[in-house]
């Protein structure tokens, strides 16, 4: 399969939280043009989306809303469990870890790390915070799917070297700064600094 751009698999993300969405009201079939609302995107974008996965729908008559969201929960890997580890307890961490959301798409956070003293031993939603310093042996004995940085910006490297020592294959970084990795080590970095300053330019140029 050919490679598919990081923008294509986020709206097919949309895609599916809009088909589940439907599935929950009981609507049985969508056009692409309401997928497309959802996704804020063009019906001819869905149907190109799409296209890189097979056939879907039939002209006229739009989409089953239930096989395409079990087509679309196949695509982005949801039909198994991933097991997630978190490195750092900050109040950021504390939101991620209490969030629901995740273990409703199957990824259960395993463990949490981090390095203050007065956190390590608490219990977060019931996964106890481990001295960092135990990271690398214990990822390697209770092996993670994907590692989750959420650590000042002067510790996300180091952080990263000691994820890949342990054979994590895919982070999630969070932390300010950007971390490499080698390349076969999948890595996405969120940082909301500059999410905001997208936001304050769009005001400033509406």
């Amino acid at each position: 399969m050919r490679r598919i751009a990081d923008s294509t698999v986020r709206r097919l993300s949309l895609y599916l939280s809009a088909l589940e969405a439907f599935e929950s009201t009981g609507t049985s079939t969508v056009s692409s043009a309401i997928l497309a609302t959802r996704g804020g995107t063009t019906s001819a974008q869905v149907r190109k989306d799409l296209s890189f996965f097979g056939s879907f729908g039939k002209r006229g008559l739009g989409y089953s809303v239930a096989e395409l969201a079990t087509r679309l929960r196949d695509i982005l890997g949801l039909k198994r469990e991933y097991r997630l580890a978190f490195v750092g307890a900050g109040k950021m961490a504390g939101a991620l870890v209490n969030y629901r959301g995740f273990d409703q798409r199957g990824f259960h956070i395993q463990s949490v790390y981090d390095s203050d003293p007065q956190v390590i031993g608490k219990s977060w939603n019931g996964v106890t915070v481990h001295n960092v310093k135990q990271l690398v042996s214990e990822l390697k004995s209770r092996p993670v799917d994907i590692a989750v940085i959420v650590t000042p910006a002067d510790a996300a490297q180091e952080v990263a070297d000691r994820l890949v020592q342990a054979g994590v294959k895919a982070i999630l970084n969070f932390a300010p700064a950007r971390i490499t990795a080698p390349a076969d080590v999948t890595v996405r970095s969120v940082n909301l600094t500059l999410e905001l300053e997208a936001l304050s330019y769009a005001l400033q140029h509406r």
